[in-house]
């Protein structure tokens, strides 16, 4: 279902540009694209401006389907050395470094490289005399980082469900069984997508569910969030819309081939 996969890149690719634009706006990075405490970084507002600019190119790039394989490949490339060289020792180095909840602003990162990752695959499939040497190595393992980050998203709800259903609206019934509800599905679609089984209708109901959050949750915080706080708010809506995004490419890709 190539309508499937392509619904999915529009989603994560619109999602890249509106941080790249916050990034540019703010001239810092979103919460979660570098660790926090990085003031010290020489000419911070320089180059959050520069990379702002690349992510927004980026995602256009990725919306308009323009160089896609390269952009994509690219993206996912710089986003997994943010995750492997700045992440990784930073969490290590830090005294909670063994609560499995601070790691989630890195596997947020490992999520959106996977999702790089994934479009561009599903472009060397349709570029298949495209010279891409060692990246190709590195592409299949983007269904990986996703299914992976996604099953700890899963484990991170059971571990913070108070928190979790404080944060779905008042207005939804029973909020604390949504959130084990969602939690479990994120679990079991992590795993299902990891182990390969029935991958297309995992990811579109996946898709299905995260878009479905980022429609009644995350827009109307968006709308009802003061300034201060309104680029967070956008930066979380926009990893919502990119996380579904992904979930629609890889079903789209699955269904294609009939997993």
């Amino acid at each position: 279902m190539r309508n499937l996969s392509n619904i999915g890149r529009i989603c994560y690719g619109i999602a890249i540009a509106v941080m790249g634009f916050l990034t540019m706006y703010y001239g810092d990075f979103p919460y979660m694209l570098i660790p926090p405490n990085h003031s010290w970084i020489p000419g911070l507002i320089v180059i959050a401006f520069l990379s702002g600019v690349m992510l927004m190119v980026a995602g256009v790039c990725i919306v308009f389907e323009k160089k896609v394989f390269l952009v994509s490949a690219i993206l996912g490339s710089v986003l997994l050395s943010i995750f492997g060289f700045y992440f990784i020792p930073y969490e290590l180095l830090s005294s909670n470094y063994t609560h499995f909840g601070a790691w989630e602003n890195a596997a947020k990162e490992l999520t959106l490289a996977g999702g790089a990752f994934v479009i561009a695959n599903l472009f060397l499939k349709r570029n298949p005399s495209l010279p891409i040497g060692l990246i190709e190595k590195i592409l299949p393992f983007g269904v990986i980082f996703f299914s992976v980050t996604i099953i700890s998203y899963g484990i991170n709800h059971f571990l913070a469900i108070e928190g979790v259903a404080s944060y779905t609206p008042s207005w939804v019934p029973y909020r604390l069984f949504w959130a084990y509800f969602t939690g479990t599905a994120l679990l079991g679609s992590g795993l299902a997508i990891l182990l390969k089984f029935k991958v297309g209708l995992i990811a579109f109901l996946l898709g299905g569910m995260i878009f479905t959050w980022f429609i009644i949750l995350h827009i109307p915080r968006v709308v009802a969030s003061p300034i201060a706080y309104l680029g967070s708010e956008i930066t979380s809506a926009c990893l919502a819309l990119a996380y579904s995004g992904i979930a629609f490419v890889i079903a789209g890709t699955y269904k294609r081939v009939g997993h």
